[in-house]
């Protein structure tokens, strides 16, 4: 055995292992990301692909934002978002969501697949809308609805913040309804912004 060259190698491969060993530390010792905060057209983007891959003509519905406990939120963004879709050709319905975490719920990290569900023709007062139509974002939409409601805003710092995305009877167009507090149905104070132009509609006591 030539024990020149064998002494060589186990020298070679005691150097790699001592390079390799700070890298290995430094990542250890890098903190983890906080969970991802996303617009609701950017969920929606992540979702709509899989949608898809359900029904070629799936259309949304609805799309709203979940308040997560453990996810800081930001204006115009959150940790989870909803979105129901509708098939004609299928007549059916189907929820997705996107979740930066797993979280109580029937959340689930990532894109998650609701069950499919029949659909008639309606759904409440809500229609299917054109994707193309969704042009603010929900983030834009803060901004707008945040300009129109500066008295509100400092009697009530720090309320949480839901978004609702939906085309109904109540507007000819697609809007977005920035809502201070969890829901329609618990908040005393909203604005609907059109979804299409970003333009101020009306506030909703």
């Amino acid at each position: 055995m030539d024990w020149n060259r064998f002494a060589g190698v186990l020298l070679l491969l005691a150097l790699l292992g001592a390079c390799s060993e700070p890298k290995q530390t430094e990542k250890a010792s890098q903190p983890a990301k906080p969970p991802e905060v996303l617009t609701g057209r950017q969920a929606f983007q992540r979702i709509y692909p899989q949608a898809r891959g359900w029904a070629a003509d799936a259309q949304p519905i609805q799309l709203r934002s979940i308040q997560l406990s453990q996810v800081q939120a930001e204006p115009g963004k959150a940790g989870a978002w909803e979105v129901t879709f509708v098939s004609a050709s299928k007549s059916s319905s189907r929820t997705y969501t996107f979740s930066s975490i797993e979280a109580e719920g029937n959340l689930h990290e990532g894109v998650f697949a609701g069950p499919v569900e029949a659909y008639s023709g309606s759904r409440g007062s809500g229609s299917p809308f054109l994707v193309a139509a969704m042009r603010t974002d929900s983030d834009q939409a803060y901004q707008t609805a945040a300009q129109k409601s500066q008295d509100y805003i400092k009697k009530h710092p720090g309320v949480p913040m839901s978004f609702l995305l939906e085309q109904t009877n109540r507007f000819p167009q697609l809007t977005w309804r920035v809502i201070w507090g969890a829901s329609p149905s618990t908040s005393d104070y909203s604005v609907f912004v059109d979804a299409t132009t970003g333009e101020f509609i009306e506030k909703a006591h």
